[in-house]
């Protein structure tokens, strides 16, 4: 599937701020699921960008405005070409054991009720079987709501309150993950929808889990299924925060207010396109 991805973030200040300094985790990495065809990272103002990686093999673009601003508008446009992979991860060299993501986060830090709900929910079985009779359980227990909660709600409150966005589902499962002696990680990205709606209100969160022999498989509570040739995988870590899109400060500037424009939209892929990829 070819999937084209059009997403402006913008922020709009009281005062022009005097300066301002993002970490944007936007670009994704080609693997044996997605190859990333073209992608583009502009702003509105006069900016420095200068790209890394973290600690988790994320793609990050440090951004560092040159005057001040009293607006700030960052787009994003590409294009990337996937595969039906089963859900497993594949072509990704790993810089990390799964070990690490054994650790619990403040956002995913459990209580009584999500330890009892993961033995119940897992039950007995292999861990992939365990896992998915999980991702389930999850999607039945908490309602997918937007508004209902933002992102400071750790796993535990969400589960709590029995509503949600994918977000909230997404560090359900991996604290629950974790109760069962399974690594778990968040991942941010984006979902091209089956119903036609291509205009969306925020990109899409999903977990993975390692399994022995098979490796990272993708889980998305909040649409019960493993990821799909639907999903472009953009960025990981232990919670929202390590995988978060945009994360950052301002200096003046006063209040700020937010707005975000995406589009998923499926392209027209050629059989000729399709056998250079090995896909057809």
């Amino acid at each position: 599937m070819r999937i084209r991805i059009d997403h402006a973030t913008r922020y709009d200040y009281a005062h022009p701020a005097r300066f301002i300094i993002q970490s944007l985790r936007l670009t994704p990495r080609s693997t044996d699921g997605q190859q990333v065809r073209d992608w583009r990272i502009e702003t509105d103002v006069d900016a420095r960008l200068r790209r890394s990686e973290d600690g988790f093999g994320n793609i990050v673009h440090n951004l560092y405005t040159e005057s001040p601003a009293a607006a700030l508008t960052i787009r994003v446009t590409g294009e990337v070409v996937t595969a039906d992979t089963g859900g497993v991860l594949r072509g990704v060299r790993e810089r990390l054991s799964p070990l690490v993501f054994l650790r619990e986060t403040p956002l995913t830090q459990a209580d009584e009720a999500l330890r009892d709900f993961a033995v119940a929910a897992a039950g007995q079985g292999t861990s992939l079987d365990r896992l998915h009779r999980l991702m389930g359980a999850i999607g039945e227990r908490v309602m997918f709501e937007i508004g209902a909660t933002d992102s400071s709600h750790t796993a535990a409150r969400a589960f709590a309150l029995g509503r949600g966005v994918c977000q909230d589902h997404a560090q359900i499962f991996i604290a629950c993950a974790r109760l069962i002696g399974v690594p778990a990680r968040y991942v941010s990205g984006h979902l091209w929808r089956s119903d036609g709606q291509e205009n969306q209100d925020a990109g899409h969160a999903w977990a993975e889990a390692y399994v022995e022999n098979l490796g990272w498989v993708g889980f998305d509570p909040a649409n019960g299924v493993s990821p799909t040739e639907a999903y472009v995988r953009i960025a990981t870590g232990p919670d929202y925060l390590g995988a978060a899109p945009i994360r950052g400060t301002s200096y003046g500037g006063g209040r700020e207010s937010l707005s975000v424009r995406l589009v998923v939209r499926r392209m027209q892929q050629t059989q000729q396109q399709q056998q250079r990829m090995g896909w057809s």
